[in-house]
């Protein structure tokens, strides 16, 4: 079986608990560093999916890497194979698919909750969370919008897309992917982040994420392990 291709865009944002699960299911993936330099595949066919983890810039940047991660974006779909995206990955997926990226009215930091879609391509995707009230870690100042044909999965106060699904593709504003490790890391950044927004009632502190660990992350997981065992249906084997 072909690889999955993980990208990172930032050293602190790696594939976390997706690349966990890709193991213990057997499946071979393989890390792309752009943060590193290394270039964006010209051919998807090399993969048997495509993952995009998240950063801390916009894809509205004038950085080359995200024009041709675009077209491999495009070229995938065109080719019918899976591509998954985690916030700012899920960006690069709507702005490839003819999406906008736009400021969130909100900044999103830490735990919040979402609510899922009952329709039928919701239930495929988020199973018992369809019609549901659930929760995912943010870290995010902007959102995407859903391109055309693609359906939204979730929503949630202060951010109205949270995730959408295009067939085989699944795009995330959120992050499912979290460890304990990784909310450790990037709270360490909190300051910088929340900048401006600190008293925002959508902004988190490093205590508050600390404390509400034990709680929000199993239900997380339960629905992270959802998604990516509908999502890797789609890979070539």
């Amino acid at each position: 079986m072909k690889p999955v291709a993980i990208f990172r865009h930032s050293p602190t944002e790696g594939p976390g608990y997706f690349a966990i699960f890709l193991e213990q299911q057997g499946i071979p993936w393989q890390l792309i560093a752009i943060d590193e330099g290394e270039g964006v595949p010209g051919d998807p066919h090399d993969y048997s999916g495509l993952c995009f983890m998240g950063g801390p810039m916009s894809v509205n940047d004038p950085l080359p890497w995200i024009e041709r991660s675009c077209t491999l974006i495009h070229a995938a779909v065109t080719a019918g194979m899976p591509i998954i995206g985690h916030c700012l990955g899920g960006q690069l997926m709507s702005k490839a698919l003819g999406g906008e990226i736009t400021r969130n009215p909100a900044r999103e930091i830490g735990w919040g909750d979402v609510f899922g879609e009952s329709h039928t391509v919701g239930k495929h995707w988020l199973g018992d969370l369809a019609g549901q009230s659930g929760n995912v870690f943010h870290w995010h100042g902007e959102t995407f919008s859903i391109p055309n044909g693609a359906t939204r999965l979730l929503s949630s106060p202060h951010c109205a897309n949270q995730m959408f699904a295009l067939g085989p593709h699944l795009a995330m504003q959120c992050h499912v992917e979290m460890t304990p490790e990784m909310v450790a890391r990037w709270c360490e950044d909190w300051t910088t982040e929340v900048q401006g927004a600190a008293d925002q009632p959508s902004v988190q502190t490093p205590e508050q994420m600390a404390s509400e660990l034990s709680s929000r992350l199993p239900g997380m997981r339960r629905l992270s392990e959802q998604l990516y065992s509908v999502w890797i249906r789609g890979l070539a084997r």
